[in-house]
């Protein structure tokens, strides 16, 4: 007689993070909250019954690992192991020394996904500093820029080899390094900005990648093993979920208004005919949105097969965690979904609506 053997899901999660100069005035604060972040996977695993694996690299012109593959329960604070040096960016050797690290983990048994998420405040110019012995890379000259060229063809093809139960993505400071990280191969939909020049914009990269990487664990519980959209929200939302997790609203205690034109939102409930208290109105996340800690999230039924929502509408103290949203601030933008529509509390008064959507207002 044999027994049964366990399946479990295993995930390895590589966050790769720039500890160039330019991220000194970062420091402390990069600490505490990648350890946030470490915590908010040791919560979600546990809940989920994961195992997940953490390791951490930091990159200047040289790429350091500082922990391989550990058990999230029993990693350290990042106190005393990341420090901030005064070399350039070697972004392209980071990313693709995680990635071929990675490979190199067994996977014969269990149910494996691999998540790698790069933060950097800069754009690539130090990859191959090693080989060439001086900057010339910064330069753009001579062997200098064969080393790069040559390190451009390895992320590349790292990129377009990765199997589909592998997720690289990246947060970058500005739209011109976006496009440039869509040319080094990560997808579109797992590149996220962010404030590099602010104490506050490290909190929000950080709240996102929390939210992100949240989303990914939740995401494997549906048969999710990687994703090219890693930075939407609802995506992977499924019915089992909202059913297990929220509440439904009474029907007569709640509309659902088309917003024909552009309108301020208390304007807009007024002239509709109800009376606006701060609160009361949730607006369609149609578009990449910065969400406020508190703030109270709701998700519409959609008819799979005609995209129309069919009215029954989803709340409740859970929604948050069940969209991967953190307590804190963060930013995010709409998952393609074809069963729900995530609606988010405004409590501003003057806050524009876009047209084409619907807002959803508790009467």
């Amino acid at each position: 007689m044999s027994a049964d053997r366990i399946k479990h899901k295993v995930n390895h999660v590589s966050l790769v993070v720039d500890n160039s100069g330019s991220m000194r005035k970062h420091e402390a604060q990069l600490v505490r909250v990648v350890d946030e972040f470490v915590k908010g996977l040791q919560e979600e695993s546990d809940r989920l019954g994961h195992e997940t694996r953490v390791s951490l690299y930091a990159f200047d012109h040289e790429v350091k690992n500082l922990v391989w593959d550990m058990d999230v329960k029993h990693l350290p604070s990042l106190r005393g192991l990341y420090r901030v040096d005064n070399g350039a960016t070697a972004l392209i050797e980071a990313a693709v020394k995680s990635v071929e690290d990675l490979k190199n983990i067994w996977e014969g048994y269990g149910e494996h996904a691999f998540l790698q998420v790069v933060v950097t405040d800069g754009e690539e110019n130090a990859s191959g500093f090693s080989e060439t012995g001086q900057m010339h890379i910064r330069m753009g000259a001579g062997k200098g820029t064969a080393v790069l060229g040559t390190w451009l063809g390895r992320i590349q093809g790292a990129m377009d080899q990765l199997p589909g139960h592998w997720t690289s993505a990246i947060l970058v400071p500005n739209s011109l390094a976006k496009r440039t990280a869509q040319e080094y191969g990560f997808p579109a939909g797992n590149i996220a900005i962010w404030d590099a020049d602010s104490s506050k914009g490290v909190e929000e990269a950080i709240g996102t990648v929390k939210s992100a990487a949240t989303s990914f664990l939740r995401g494997r519980e549906q048969g999710v093993r990687g994703t090219r959209n890693l930075f939407a929200m609802g995506q992977d939302l499924s019915s089992a979920d909202v059913l297990a997790s929220l509440d439904a609203l009474d029907t007569g205690k709640y509309i659902l208004v088309p917003v024909d034109q552009a309108a301020q939102i208390r304007d807009f409930v007024t002239r509709s005919g109800h009376a606006y208290t701060s609160g009361c109105a949730f607006y369609e996340l149609s578009k990449r949105e910065k969400i406020q800690g508190g703030k109270q999230l709701a998700v519409a039924e959609k008819d799979p097969g005609t995209g129309r929502m069919t009215g029954r509408v989803f709340s409740g103290p859970a929604a948050r965690r069940l969209l991967g949203l953190p307590d804190s601030e963060a930013t995010v933008k709409p998952g393609d979904n074809p069963a729900y529509t995530v609606f988010v509390q405004s409590t501003s008064v003057n806050r524009k609506l876009v047209a084409g959507t619907k807002l959803l207002v508790i009467l």
